[in-house]
């Protein structure tokens, strides 16, 4: 006799892979972001509405369910009278900072919610008493800034590799590997990145108001 072969109930299904973020030991920027805006008592929509983006996108940000553009986090931040090195700010913090390029904190990435394919590797860590600011900023080719920037303060730069169009005050300039540049933050001013190739440039801002 021949022995009867088991009911087949289903196929098993395949677990879809979950995506989690990994771990990080860099600061929470949308954690940070909300508490700046508790503090100061603002409700979200007036906020998105100061920054120019949408209440929605805000809400992921601040529950880390998105990645802020560099250009989106600076105008978060100028709409909670905050700076981006104090936003990302540690209590504590020896004289001097030395890092290697794996301690540094990154803000945004090609990706970004609001994304205009620009990014920043934090330079000088924000700390009480600190009148510099120093990023190395790299741009994707097609990267800007989505509209001009205003702030108070002094920028130079120096361009490490790629090409940088600099607007400033309405006036256009196309900088190279080895330029350098200066201007007053309060001129209105924008950049991008007209060439094929990424953009690498150091970027110092004081006192620290980006």
């Amino acid at each position: 006799m021949k022995r009867a072969k088991p009911k087949t109930i289903g196929k098993t299904k395949k677990k879809t892979p979950v995506t989690t973020a990994p771990a990080e030991a860099g600061p929470r920027i949308g954690a940070r972001l909300k508490h700046a805006r508790l503090m100061t008592h603002m409700r979200l929509k007036d906020v998105a509405l100061k920054a120019g983006c949408s209440e929605s996108m805000l809400s992921k940000i601040e529950n880390e369910r998105a990645i802020p553009s560099l250009t989106t986090l600076h105008r978060l931040c100028q709409a909670l009278n905050r700076s981006v090195s104090s936003l990302l700010s540690s209590e504590t913090s020896e004289p001097w900072t030395i890092m290697k390029p794996e301690e540094r904190t990154t803000i945004g990435h090609a990706k970004a919610a609001g994304s205009e394919g620009v990014l920043a590797e934090v330079l000088i860590p924000s700390s009480e008493g600190r009148l510099l600011e120093g990023f190395l900023v790299v741009i994707e080719p097609g990267g800007h800034t989505n509209g001009t920037l205003q702030h108070k303060g002094e920028e130079v730069g120096f361009i490490v590799e790629g090409q940088l169009e600099l607007t400033i005050n309405g006036a256009t300039h196309l900088l190279k590997t080895g330029d350098s540049f200066y201007f007053p933050s309060d001129l209105p001013h924008a950049y991008s990145n007209p060439g094929k190739t990424r953009l690498r440039a150091v970027w110092i801002n004081t006192p620290p108001t980006f």
